[in-house]
């Protein structure tokens, strides 16, 4: 008699998110730090999943880890089996609660007027405003966790629909104390010679924030590795570096031994309102006028920086 084929495994989809957490930072380690748990319970939990599965899906080396061939062919189904569980999870509390709209924001922007007029404009609408890191907007949109994001480019677009709101020049930021500091304006040449920080795995980011290449071709001098912007701040504060950053009026009151100069020859960077391609609800519509009508003069954006309704 033939054989009955096997039922296929339940899947914790917890496993699987410490799977493709692991994969993506290639490092068991720095991947626990991530999940918050301990590095031999991370190793025992991608066990189990590898025993589910009946494969291995990666390998330890002396610099880290990396994935298997099984652990290749299973990470992009990984990682679409988490994003349809968060968006069935998302659409099922959306149908229960079919009024409520959650706007993202990163830092130093502020979203309080298009928030308000949001909630004057649908006072059935539960709106809230939530901070993100600036290297999650993409994935909080995709994962349903927010409806609409108020960032910068450069930004992962991949099923996003991006309105540009307004342009913000951008300065230079150094320590009080800078040979630069107090200059009316300085170029790319002044500072050919200044290491600028780096953050991990994001060369888009790292290209247009440090300018690398500089526009004769040479890289922008390699600086510190930051995970935080608040990491960056002081490795500023203390000499460390320089950064080019967005000139927005909150920037002067971050800390008070850092100070801004005008950059002249730089693009300026774009503020951008983000939401889900295809997305067509009414409260996305309305939020996108909201924020047009609100947030797309940066003299505006100047005018409620003393609020203190978002962090």
């Amino acid at each position: 008699m033939p054989q009955s084929p096997q039922p296929p495994p339940d899947l914790d989809l917890r496993l699987v998110r410490y799977f493709t957490v692991v994969a993506e930072h290639g490092h068991f380690g720095r991947a626990a730090e991530t999940l918050r748990v301990a590095q031999p319970s991370l190793s025992r939990q991608i066990r189990r999943l590898e025993q589910e599965l009946g494969a291995r899906l990666l390998d330890r080396t002396p610099r880290g880890t990396r994935l298997t061939e099984a652990g290749e062919v299973f990470l992009p189904r990984a990682r679409a089996l988490l994003r349809s569980a968060a968006e069935a999870t998302a659409r099922t509390r959306a149908a229960a609660r079919p009024s409520r709209f959650t706007v993202g924001y990163t830092t130093t922007l502020i979203v309080t007027p298009a928030v308000r007029a949001l909630r004057r404009r649908r006072p059935d609408a539960e709106v809230h405003a939530v901070h993100l890191p600036w290297d999650e907007t993409h994935a909080a949109l995709l994962d349903h966790r927010v409806d609409a994001v108020v960032t910068r480019l450069p930004l992962v677009t991949d099923g996003l629909e991006v309105t540009v709101l307004h342009d913000e020049p951008r300065v230079l930021m150094v320590p009080l104390d800078h040979r630069l500091a107090g200059k009316e304006s300085v170029t790319l040449d002044d500072i050919a010679d200044e290491p600028m920080p780096r953050v991990r795995d994001n060369p888009v980011w790292n290209a247009y924030w440090r300018i690398d290449p500089r526009p004769d071709g040479r890289p922008a001098p390699d600086g510190p590795l930051v995970d935080a912007m608040e990491d960056k701040y002081e490795l500023i504060a203390d000499g460390q570096a320089v950064a080019i950053v967005p000139a927005t009026p909150r920037v002067h009151t971050l800390r008070p031994d850092l100070t801004t100069i005008p950059l002249e020859g730089v693009d300026p960077s774009r503020v951008v309102l983000a939401t889900r391609a295809g997305d067509r609800g009414r409260l996305v519509a309305d939020f996108r006028k909201c924020a047009r009508d609100t947030l797309g003069r940066p003299d505006h954006t100047a005018a409620v920086t003393t609020q203190q309704d978002v962090p």
